[in-house]
């Protein structure tokens, strides 16, 4: 398999059962006053903005934690600092990525607090497939092994930067680290995602006889 083939399935893998993530969409004016009713203390205003980018919440928290129990733990923590911190958001063009971060950091609250972020891999043993079967079969068990092994600093990276689509730039000030040090994180979780599957491919997946 060759290094630009390993790649895109790394890349399809991380993208895959994402679906939930189509961005959030920061530009209506009705939009931006919502945030403004919502910092000036408006519950309706406030929940409605929630509703609307809860899902793709949920999924970047999914990816991020590997644990659906503990995304949705982060997802109640970062909801109710967002609605306590909101009064002190400047900007309100920047609420998206003022949320993306809130909820990262929970993410990482969760990930140390109950080190649920090592959730169990689900095993798949292929019985009477195909060969090509088992070897996507194989290949996502040994994405989703790499993965829970990379610190959710580095998982928040990839998911942020391959799965949300956010520039590099943002995802630095996202997760509060500088454009250079987000860049080493990625590249290290993808060269570590490569690593399982050029390990798999040497070796080949086990195909039942």
């Amino acid at each position: 398999m060759t290094r630009a083939a390993t790649a895109d399935i790394v890349i399809r893998w991380l993208i895959a059962g994402g679906e939930a993530l189509r961005g959030i969409d920061a530009r209506s004016g009705s939009r931006t006053d919502l945030v403004l009713r919502a910092r000036s203390g408006d519950p309706e205003a406030f929940e409605a903005l929630i509703r609307a980018a809860g899902d793709h919440l949920l999924a970047v928290a999914r990816k991020i934690l590997r644990d659906p129990d503990a995304a949705e733990d982060a997802l109640q923590q970062a909801v109710i600092r967002a609605w306590r911190r909101l009064p002190q958001l400047r900007d309100p063009d920047k609420f998206d990525a003022w949320l993306y971060r809130i909820l990262v950091l929970a993410c990482y609250t969760e990930a140390s607090r109950s080190r649920r972020f090592r959730a169990q891999v689900r095993s798949v043993s292929p019985v009477d497939v195909e060969r090509d079967v088992a070897s996507s079969i194989a290949d996502n068990e040994a994405l989703a092994q790499a993965f829970v092994q990379l610190t959710p600093e580095h998982r928040a990276v990839v998911v942020l930067h391959h799965v949300a689509g956010l520039p590099m730039t943002e995802v630095a000030r996202i997760v509060g680290v500088s454009h250079g040090t987000a860049r080493s994180r990625l590249h290290y979780a993808l060269r570590a995602l490569r690593s399982a599957l050029e390990a798999l491919d040497r070796d080949g997946p086990e195909v039942p006889s």
